[in-house]
């Protein structure tokens, strides 16, 4: 079997690529990456010198492109990472988000459709579902009403929809999984996790939103990775599965916890205004891939960023060089700021 990893040299694509050459030995792996400017080669570049992956740099929504790679390689299945997934830039440039997201997948979706993939599994978001009160006992299971709140949701929406249509429609055979937050080696440093560390190492503020008991459900980008994998070998086509942790932690706690994995004080924070649209909580109720499929984490959240904290400390050489690369400004919000400049990390 052949397999085609969109966005495959991002964050979670370039952890998966790692994770699956590693249990899949001599199967034939292709990234597909459009290499804006979250994308970084260099984080497949080892496995390309090993010749364990091809690379070819092209978007999503390039139906030719797509077709020929599917047909030519004999690649049989397509997993979908490729996405725009910066809340703060979908609030300054909403229109990239749609085309990629929505377009860019409907294009995978048809190519894979013509060349009669045995498989496409989408990558999605809890952000589809909206927030819950910080209160609330609920969690979102896989039949929750979509109500997405800002730009970059809706756009994730939007794909999941097209995904399911071409289910429906055309009997293209799909699975989906929609995660809640990620962590882990080589997420570009515009996230809060790796901002909040990368910051703390050059002695600078951490920039931490107003809402700071605002909560997320965090998992390892590892734990991630066995879900999908595992999703590919034993999920049922035209399904959904929620891959989450349970674990959950304020932005608040998140900046605690890098300052004092970095032995940095606690006057680096930096309260600033909350983005448009801030939401408050997700949690995803994940009992249906615990219990038909066997999946659960094994990363615990406590060591798990410790060991994260640890590699960006270890790893100046590789987020140095990203350091300015994004879109979004560092800045407070402010009516003028929305679509011109200016933003806050996306948590």
């Amino acid at each position: 079997m052949g397999i085609l990893v969109t966005g495959g040299a991002g964050f979670i694509g370039s952890n998966f690529v790692r994770h699956y050459v590693a249990s899949h030995p001599g199967e034939q792996v292709v990234v597909l990456d459009a290499l804006t400017y979250a994308g970084n080669r260099e984080n497949i570049a080892e496995l390309e010198t090993e010749g364990r992956v091809s690379f070819v740099r092209g978007d999503i929504g390039n139906g030719e492109l797509v077709e020929h790679l599917l047909g030519s390689r004999h690649l049989e299945v397509v997993v979908n990472f490729a996405a725009e997934s910066h809340n703060s830039l979908a609030i300054l440039d909403p229109a990239r988000f749609y085309r990629t997201n929505v377009l860019g997948t409907q294009g995978l979706c048809d190519a894979a459709r013509r060349a009669g993939v045995e498989r496409l599994h989408h990558i999605s978001t809890c952000e589809v579902y909206g927030d819950l009160d910080l209160d609330s006992d609920e969690s979102f299971n896989e039949e929750s009403p979509y109500r997405p709140r800002t730009p970059y949701n809706a756009s994730k929406a939007g794909s999941d929809h097209v995904v399911r249509s071409y289910f429906e429609t055309f009997g293209l055979p799909v699975t989906i999984t929609n995660c809640c937050n990620n962590y882990g080696p080589y997420q570009f440093p515009e996230k809060v996790i790796p901002l909040f560390t990368t910051r703390a190492l050059q002695d600078q503020r951490l920039p931490v939103y107003q809402s700071s008991a605002n909560r997320r459900e965090w998992l390892h980008v590892d734990d991630h990775c066995r879900a999908v994998e595992l999703v590919l070998d034993k999920g049922e086509i035209g399904r959904t599965y929620h891959v989450g942790s349970g674990r959950e932690a304020s932005v608040a706690e998140i900046a605690a916890a890098v300052l004092a994995a970095t032995g940095k004080p606690d006057s680096l924070v930096d309260v600033v205004p909350d983005r448009p649209g801030h939401d408050r909580r997700y949690l995803l109720d994940s009992t249906r891939i615990r219990t038909e499929l066997g999946w659960s984490p094994e990363v615990e959240f406590e060591p798990g960023l410790a060991a994260t904290v640890a590699w960006y400390a270890a790893n100046e050489p590789w987020w140095r060089p990203l350091l300015g690369r994004s879109p979004v400004v560092e800045g407070a919000w402010s009516a003028a700021a929305v679509g011109t400049s200016g933003a806050t990390a996306s948590h």
